[in-house]
């Protein structure tokens, strides 16, 4: 993964990790058991969950699911279709105009590769989807993947390298990167 950090398990730090994703949880299943018509309520918990003002111009339709909130930004005009996951803890950056489809997940967390060190932390990169961007529906953007200005997602598609501008990618083939130790 590009960019990736760790954060080791027993730590300060990845106890205000696991104290934020509770609240965030929290917040998002508040979110979820709204009217869809709640249109006040659902500004302000998203306010909540981000941790600020969102822009008036972002739409989020529920369900929606976000494990940490405070690593997310959103440019003007974006929308997210329902049933999407962002699991934000290495931040997503989202420019403006794009649009998520359905069950789109966006993941910038995980854990160690090695299998020696798989238990003892937790990983993250950023993901960063510029301007004017389409991800089709059941999309996965894995940790430290930058999405090119202008390019499309297709539905299904695991996007795990960098999409370059104005590109459109689709697939979900395995690619065998390498072997691990025994």
């Amino acid at each position: 993964m590009q960019n990736e950090q760790r954060i080791p398990r027993r730590t300060p730090e990845s106890r205000a990790v696991a104290e934020r994703v509770q609240v965030a949880m929290a917040l998002s299943a508040r979110l979820n058991l709204l009217a869809f018509d709640d249109l006040d309520g659902r500004r302000a918990l998203l306010t909540e969950i981000f941790g600020g003002d969102v822009p008036e111009s972002l739409t989020i339709l529920p369900p929606f699911y976000c494990d940490h909130g405070l690593g997310a930004r959103f440019g003007e005009q974006v929308f997210i279709n329902q049933g999407c996951y962002f699991l934000d803890l290495g931040g997503i950056s989202i420019g403006d105009r794009v649009l998520a489809g359905p069950g789109v997940t966006l993941s910038t967390a995980g854990h160690p590769v090695e299998l020696a060190e798989r238990y003892d932390a937790l990983t993250h990169a950023p993901i960063v989807i510029e301007d004017d961007v389409w991800i089709g529906a059941a999309a996965t953007i894995a940790p430290g993947v930058t999405i090119g200005r202008g390019s499309v997602v297709g539905a299904g598609t695991t996007v795990a390298k960098d999409v370059p501008p104005m590109s459109v990618v689709t697939g979900t083939s395995v690619v065998e990167r390498r072997r691990l130790g025994r």
